[in-house]
């Protein structure tokens, strides 16, 4: 019998699904029955089925409407999914999803329904949340997520971390859970095709793609190009992201305008992964400016595409760039180490176009459906109760 399964955290999905969304949950769904329980990208409740069951809240804000809406809505949810569907396991993004998860698990447990659950951690959950934003009563706050982060961990069946770092940040809370370790999902074709496809015309574009938030170090990019601005007339500045933190994008539009770089510094709104992977086989190089990072996706898919990378020593950034090999590392907040990097790839672009190729090589051995789907497959075999017993979990794939 099919295993079942349901996904639970503050991921956005679409009706229909983008495309990297569809590979991933087209992959997934040969391994069981899948359930998400996520946010639409507006304010319609959505229900709808494509290759998995989404149950899709509305987009409200600010994110403290949509905390308080999936920890009151979640709950019920997932008892829903367990009695009339019978879940076997749920699987939640981060510790503070996990108490939603717990919660509800413990509850089931008292009627007899066996579930087991598996924590996921994708970055620093203990301080990312301070650094996207100002938060009132910031200390309060610390109180409560470090009791909710507590709580779902020692609940957890399993653990599951993206990088060396994050599961290094795992073992301090919970030293005795086994904790298993694999990269998140990638759309690794996407940009290995655009790479080998456009790749040979590389303009002086410097890139930056995420969110616009404090933490990601946009301000310290801006700052590094205009160290170097002079001296390469023709190159550019993209920034592709979404105003998460609409104060902050507006100071980075307010910055670039006040150093009168308006014609060489561009803001792009967000766009689909295809999109984004021609952007970068463009790119001269990709820049991730970050103060803290749990693993750096962007970076592997630039990499992908044959775009050397610069990001900060922190996280599990170093995991993926080999300093000198596949791109640069530099001491967060360095804006001077940045420009001297950028400098350099400007400088010399048949060496940054060998560093595109090691980077390449590398994104395409880390990143694969078979790995992912490998690694999946054995966290739902372990955290899947039978009998009340459960399969012991390799830590690292």
């Amino acid at each position: 019998m099919a295993v079942k399964v349901c996904f639970i955290g503050g991921a956005r999905y679409s009706d229909p699904l983008d495309a990297t969304s569809e590979k991933k949950f087209r992959a997934l769904k040969t391994l069981g029955e899948l359930f998400v329980i996520g946010f639409s990208h507006d304010l319609r409740l959505r229900r709808f089925t494509e290759h998995a069951h989404f149950y899709l809240l509305p987009q409200l804000s600010p994110p403290v409407l949509r905390y308080l809406e999936l920890f009151i809505t979640g709950e019920i949810l997932i008892i829903w999914l367990i009695v009339r569907h019978g879940i076997q396991v749920v699987i939640t993004q981060s510790p503070y999803e996990g108490f939603i998860a717990a919660s509800a698990i413990r509850l089931a447990r008292c009627f007899g329904y066996q579930v087991g659950l598996v924590v996921e951690v994708h970055g620093d959950f203990e301080r990312s949340l301070f650094l996207q934003r100002e938060i009132p009563f910031s200390a309060f706050y610390r109180i409560v997520m470090d009791h909710v982060a507590h709580y779902s961990i020692k609940q957890a069946d399993l653990l599951r971390a993206i990088s060396n770092s994050t599961k290094e940040q795992l073992e301090k809370w919970a030293p005795e859970k086994t904790i298993v370790q694999f990269p998140a999902w990638t759309d690794i074709e996407t940009f290995l095709q655009n790479g080998i496809q456009i790749k040979r015309n590389v303009r002086d574009v410097i890139l930056y793609a995420g969110v616009l938030i404090p933490l990601k170090g946009v301000h310290h990019l801006i700052k590094a190009f205009v160290l170097i601005a002079a001296d390469f007339p023709t190159a550019e500045l993209v920034i592709i992201g979404r105003d998460e933190n609409k104060a902050y994008a507006a100071g980075l539009r307010e910055q670039v305008k006040e150093i009168g770089l308006e014609g060489r510094v561009q803001f792009v709104r967000p766009m689909s992964q295809s999109e984004l992977a021609i952007w970068m086989a463009e790119a001269c190089v990709l820049v991730l400016p970050s103060t803290s990072e749990g693993l750096g996706r962007v970076l592997i898919e630039a990499m992908a595409a044959g775009t050397p990378v610069v990001g900060s020593r922190v996280g599990g950034i170093p995991e993926i760039v080999e300093d000198g090999a596949r791109g640069f590392l530099i001491p967060p907040g360095d804006e001077n180490a940045l420009a001297d990097k950028l400098r350099w790839l400007l400088h010399n672009p048949d060496k940054a176009r060998e560093m595109g190729e090691h980077a390449r090589a590398f994104a395409e051995r880390l990143c694969s459906t078979e790995n992912y789907l490998k690694a999946y497959k054995q966290i739902f075999e372990v955290a899947r109760p039978r009998n009340g017993q459960r399969e012991h979990a390799t830590s690292t794939l």
